[in-house]
């Protein structure tokens, strides 16, 4: 299947088989820059001490990914090594790193953003919110933007972590921005979705999001794709400035924690009805459903026609993008509510016993 990879990840951005933040680039498509191969296999595990609810960065060979207990890790992708190790205030939710000219950036549940050198992990600036901290860093030239639970959406230099400009909502900010174009595109807690420019933090776009949102929302062709905690699915036309489509499932009314990936006419989403969605991006209809056996809070990556996802029932899914039919799975035995990171053609996750996980390609 041909991915749009030109339209959705702009290649200054993004080097080749990186994936270097959440969603693997600041459109938050969920789509890898680099193939997998048909056949998996347990490469290595890594155990973490605490939980994974961030999920993984790779970069120039790295996996960077933060625990429950506040340790910021870097892992050797090929050997499962520890390379270093930094310690933030407190611990790391669910706020994934950041990987942008040799510097790793992440929030902690204190409110700390923090810039660590990705060479050694030596910490660099750390930028202080009012609250804490589980939306995840997106950069953007020079600039690193990101969310708090006192209500702002922060912009600061990724020079010395000095603030730029800050924007204020009427409640959590919980979810990664996306950035497209010089605009910073939420979805908010307080039920409203706005666009604010990258340049000084000015209001461009706002409408009503459809519904509580936590998750982040996928910006492809000038539409953002997000689920909501009202049970839906919404696609928002960003010119237009109102929502297009709504998805609800007419039978099981359950919020939509994941964040959606979007490649080509797909827009792929975990629900917490134990299912995993494939719709239609023009029109909101279901494509197929995936069943698992609990919630599915974590985000899809997309990879060469397939689907890649964990559940909370402690299973990582391979799935078919084109059917929604099981490829392969891999039991983990704890729930997988971070989310899938791909690069140089391995595949890494973390759960919430504390193991991080890396698949590979299978012997022949």
């Amino acid at each position: 299947m041909r991915l749009l990879l030109p339209v959705l990840i702009p290649a200054l951005l993004i080097a080749a088989d990186d994936w270097p933040q959440f969603r693997g680039n600041p459109q938050l498509t969920g789509v890898a820059v680099g193939a997998v191969a048909a056949s998996l296999k347990l490469v290595w595990t890594y155990e973490g001490g605490d939980g994974f609810e961030s999920s993984p960065a790779i970069v120039g060979g790295s996996v960077y990914v933060g625990t429950q207990s506040g340790d910021l890790l870097a892992i050797d992708l090929e050997t499962g090594k520890l390379r270093w190790k930094y310690r933030a205030q407190e611990g790391i939710g669910e706020s994934s790193p950041a990987v942008h000219e040799g510097v790793v950036y992440i929030g902690d549940l204190s409110g700390l953003l923090h810039a660590v050198r990705a060479s050694d992990g030596k910490g660099l600036w750390t930028f202080k919110a009012d609250d804490e901290i589980k939306s995840s860093p997106v950069v953007a030239g020079d600039r690193v933007v990101i969310g708090s639970y006192d209500g702002n959406l922060y912009c600061v230099s990724t020079r010395d972590g000095k603030l730029l400009w800050k924007y204020t909502t009427s409640s959590y900010v919980h979810a990664t921005p996306s950035i497209e174009n010089g605009v910073v595109y939420l979805g908010g807690c307080d039920e409203v979705f706005r666009g604010v420019r990258l340049a000084d933090g000015r209001e461009v776009l706002q409408f009503p999001a459809g519904g509580y949102t936590g998750a982040s929302p996928a910006v492809v062709a000038r539409r953002a794709y997000y689920g909501t905690f009202s049970n839906d699915v919404m696609a928002a036309d960003l010119v237009q400035k109102k929502i297009v489509w709504h998805y609800t499932n007419p039978k099981r009314a359950f919020p939509f924690y994941s964040s959606a990936a979007a490649v080509d006419d797909r827009i792929v989403l975990g629900g917490r009805d134990k299912l995993v969605y494939c719709l239609n991006a023009k029109t909101g209809k279901p494509l197929w459903t995936f069943p698992t056996r609990a919630r599915v809070d974590s985000s899809p990556a997309i990879a060469g026609g397939r689907v890649y996802i964990g559940s909370n029932d402690g299973h990582f899914y391979v799935l078919d993008l084109a059917s929604g039919r099981k490829l392969w799975d891999f039991e983990a035995g704890a729930p997988l509510s971070a989310s899938p990171a791909i690069a140089a053609g391995r595949v890494v996750i973390g759960s919430l016993d504390g193991r991080l996980y890396c698949f590979g390609p299978a012997a022949p």
